[in-house]
């Protein structure tokens, strides 16, 4: 059996001098051309007022920017109250620095951070095998739907974490994106 090792990273707010790494980091994590679309995002994203706010975060390793994660504001209206809601988007780790436990560490302190922030519920659409590794579970089957229709085979995709009890019963509903992933091109995982 061989253990996986596990590597530090320090985790911080990332800043605009990170813009750069954070875009090799998804070109290298997700292909030249996936990865350069979701770099777009990122600063598409970032510049998105509707966004707003982000938390931006960064893995670093010797003074190199690993991983990078990104949390952007959305919401979910029920009963005519909108509940702070935040989508993780993206989330990438340079691919000599996968299994070594970044991606979880920069999910951990995100969570951390939006919890202390008021954030009610983060959704994510992703590899069902890893995210609820992190305590996400099927968003749909909790009555979340995604801003667009996701395909019956890839609805385990569509997840959802609450952070604050009993949020997950009491409130359901359609999530609503900001305006740089209110397109249906980002929701066919």
């Amino acid at each position: 059996m061989v253990a996986l090792m596990t590597l530090k990273a320090d985790i911080r707010i990332s800043e605009p001098a990170d813009e750069q790494a954070i875009a090799a980091v998804a070109r290298a994590a997700f292909g030249e051309v996936q990865g350069q679309e979701i770099a777009a995002l990122i600063s598409d994203l970032t510049a998105d007022d509707s966004a707003q706010p982000i938390l931006s975060l960064v893995a670093v390793t010797r003074g190199d920017v690993v991983g990078h994660l990104l949390f952007s504001r959305a919401a979910v209206t029920a009963n005519e109250q909108e509940n702070p809601a935040a989508i993780l988007a993206p989330l990438a780790v340079l691919p000599e620095f996968q299994s070594q436990g970044i991606g979880g560490d920069l999910i951990r302190e995100g969570l951390d951070q939006l919890m202390s922030a008021g954030v009610a519920l983060v959704f994510v659409l992703g590899d069902p095998g890893y995210y609820m590794r992190h305590g996400f579970t099927p968003a749909k089957t909790s009555g979340f739907d995604a801003p667009y229709p996701i395909p019956a085979e890839l609805e385990d995709a569509w997840m959802v974490q609450a952070l604050r009890p009993g949020v997950i019963g009491a409130v359901k509903g359609q999530v609503s994106c900001p305006d740089a992933l209110d397109d249906p091109k980002h929701w066919c995982e």
